[in-house]
């Protein structure tokens, strides 16, 4: 049940996290080709920048997880807004490839201190268990983020040009998130949750699951990061393996547009239905929603039944992402794991395109489908042996 200071973060953290989002993951798609056309460099040489910012961002999330069970997120949040338009003021104000690079690595850091990962891990150390809420109601907001963010770059783009546009990006993380993070995001660490001294149940993840918490940590780890590539794959290669599978251009693209409002609408349902499904039975849920789509595009379903399949499981387990640890080991240390488990499949998702990139060309994109069907398979196997760590009174 949300109270009223929880409404009040949720709100406030949804429309922050949107901005973020919108500014900065999704600002390629749309500036990309303009920018490639001023400068005289290839897209793929551009893009290599926002991968880099990627890889950035999960070498520093362990450290800034580490930060904010110890002090508390609000601080780190507030430094991502700057941060972040820094890096948005230095890729409009070098116009070269060089300065291209050293935007997206300021960014890569402001991407660690301000996204999801560090907004989770800020509302799971002033909630504990009660963080769920607030995180599902976040990310409901925040889902917008692509649908403003796209169409709002596109507009910018053709009346001011890229440098103007990414000027304007950084204006909003100064002039309406950082505002926002400084006067919203509550100062004090409730005294209540434990600071990350000591051990909590022994140690253990489970009683009769998975094992000790490094073994449970260790399948997170590999389920996000294979969840991670293969969305990461799809998102680069999605017109590529539509038109592969028979669909025409107009079809492609409708049916790609269906990603967005399935995600939603996944995390929806995963709101709905809180009261009867754990985290952890939600995201097993979700983990088979992928390889489910792939079984019925190979039966004959429309391609748009996978889309829209594929788009819920990706909602839910966003909602995962923040919700799973506290979940399965509890707030002692929370944010520290969140880091940890952020590491591998940013990295992932960095270079998981450019390698697939050759498989892409060269197979059938039947094949690609039954891979990503049989790789979200073996992600969502390692869901199996978890269980919740009993409470300690």
């Amino acid at each position: 049940m949300l109270t009223t200071m929880n409404r009040r973060l949720t709100i406030i953290l949804g429309v922050t996290q949107t901005l973020a989002w919108a500014t900065t993951f999704y600002m390629p798609t749309v500036l990309t080709a303009a920018v490639a056309h001023d400068l005289g460099v290839s897209s793929t040489a551009l893009l290599g920048g926002f991968s880099w910012s990627l890889l950035i961002a999960g070498l520093a999330s362990p450290n800034v997880g580490r930060w904010i069970d110890q002090h508390g997120g609000r601080n780190v949040l507030i430094a991502s807004s700057v941060v972040l338009a820094l890096g948005l003021v230095v890729m409009a104000g070098m116009p070269t490839l060089v300065g291209w690079y050293l935007g997206w690595s300021i960014t890569g850091i402001g991407m660690a201190l301000g996204l999801y990962d560090a907004a989770f891990a800020t509302i799971g150390r002033l909630l504990g268990l009660d963080a769920r809420p607030v995180i599902v109601g976040v990310t409901l907001i925040a889902g917008l983020a692509s649908t403003l963010g796209w169409p709002m770059g596109v507009a910018l783009v053709d009346v001011l040009g890229w440098r103007h546009t990414l000027l304007i990006y950084a204006a909003i993380n100064i002039l309406i998130n950082l505002p926002l993070n400084l006067f919203a995001v509550p100062r004090a660490i409730p005294d209540h949750l434990p600071l990350p001294t000591a051990p909590q149940n022994g140690g253990r993840a489970s009683q009769g699951g998975a094992g000790s918490i490094g073994v449970a940590m260790v399948l997170l780890s590999i389920f996000f990061s294979i969840r991670a590539a293969l969305s990461a794959i799809f998102a680069v290669h999605t017109l590529t393996l539509f038109h592969g599978i028979g669909l025409g251009a107009i079809a492609a693209v409708a049916t790609a547009s269906l990603m967005g409002p399935s995600q939603v609408f996944g995390r929806i349902l995963e709101w709905g239905f809180k009261r009867w499904l754990d985290p952890l039975a939600a995201s097993r849920i979700g983990a088979l929603l992928l390889p489910l789509g792939v079984a019925c595009l190979f039966l004959g379903s429309p391609a748009a039944l996978f889309m829209v399949l594929y788009g819920m499981s990706n909602g839910i387990l966003t909602i995962s992402r923040g919700t799973l640890p506290m979940h399965l080991f509890g707030a002692h240390s929370y944010a520290t794991r969140l880091g940890l488990l952020a590491l591998p499949p940013l990295i992932c998702q960095a270079l998981a395109p450019t390698l697939a990139a050759p498989l892409v060309a060269d197979w059938p994109a039947q094949y690609i489908f039954i891979a990503m069907g049989l790789s979200a398979l073996l992600a969502m196997l390692c869901l199996l042996p978890l269980r919740r760590a009993p409470k300690v009174d």
